[in-house]
């Protein structure tokens, strides 16, 4: 959940990159998303590869690791296989380092993963996009370390999940969005994360197959900060995924 690259050092000025850095280098900034979300995710993955051969195991770059919680998650799925924690914020490698064997620093920018191109075979960018201020170079640079038909697990809250929907009509200030990185201001919630765009099913989908991916599919997963009594609801939305709390988009590079 943990951002790769938060500003662009080309077009940004240094005091806000520095607000910024301090920010996500902020212990108290959670930087690990829901257990159901990183489940459905590595399954999907797990699908993807296959099991581990003879001819030795593949590479998966959890790219925006936080802490390694999904990665660990992931683990069990991808047996066999070789899982590479990946993070701008060095607190969050820091703490990666409890749980994954390979964390390593880098960014989201022209070269800035520490990897030559076409090494990986697949990717985790879970909840990661939408904390970006240059989404377009963050998947400019996934894409050139995936190996060609390699595969793309990528995670983000749904702007148009089915509560955010009800909240909107209302003129309440939809859930995922955030007007200030100091407080929240007009929507439900306590925590601040740092979500900087919010994509739609059909939004993410185009823009992904317009930045070199073929779309294999896309599916819903639960929010964990649903209020418990709404979380049967939430469940039963993921089976559209357009209406979905948080979306699984699986592509592969073309």
């Amino acid at each position: 959940m943990s951002p790769m690259s938060p500003v662009n050092p080309v077009t940004t000025t240094a005091p806000a990159r520095r607000g910024l850095s301090d920010f996500y280098e902020n212990p108290s900034v959670p930087v690990a998303s829901g257990t159901a979300r990183s489940v459905r995710q590595a399954r999907m993955l797990a699908a993807a590869l296959g099991p581990a051969t003879t001819d030795g195991p593949k590479t998966v770059l959890d790219v925006g690791c936080g802490d390694g919680t999904a990665a660990a998650t992931a683990a069990p799925f991808l047996a066999g296989h070789r899982i590479v924690g990946v993070d701008w914020s060095q607190d969050a490698l820091r703490r990666a380092r409890t749980r994954l064997p390979y964390p390593v620093r880098g960014e989201l920018t022209d070269g800035g993963l520490p990897f030559a191109s076409a090494v990986a075979d697949a990717v985790l960018f879970s909840e990661v996009i939408e904390h970006l201020v240059d989404p377009d170079a963050a998947l400019d640079e996934i894409r050139r370390v995936l190996r060609p038909g390699g595969h793309l697990m990528l995670s983000t809250p749904n702007l148009a999940a089915w509560y955010n929907r009800a909240l909107l009509l209302a003129g309440v200030q939809p859930v995922f969005s955030e007007v200030s990185l100091r407080a929240i201001h007009g929507r439900p919630g306590r925590e601040v994360v740092g979500h900087l765009r919010l994509y739609t099913a059909r939004a993410l989908r185009e823009f992904v197959a317009a930045s070199g991916f073929e779309v294999v599919g896309l599916r819903g997963a639960p929010f964990h900060g649903v209020p418990r009594p709404l979380r049967p609801l939430d469940r039963l939305a993921c089976a559209v995924p357009s209406a979905a709390s948080i979306l699984l988009l699986h592509a592969r590079r073309t």
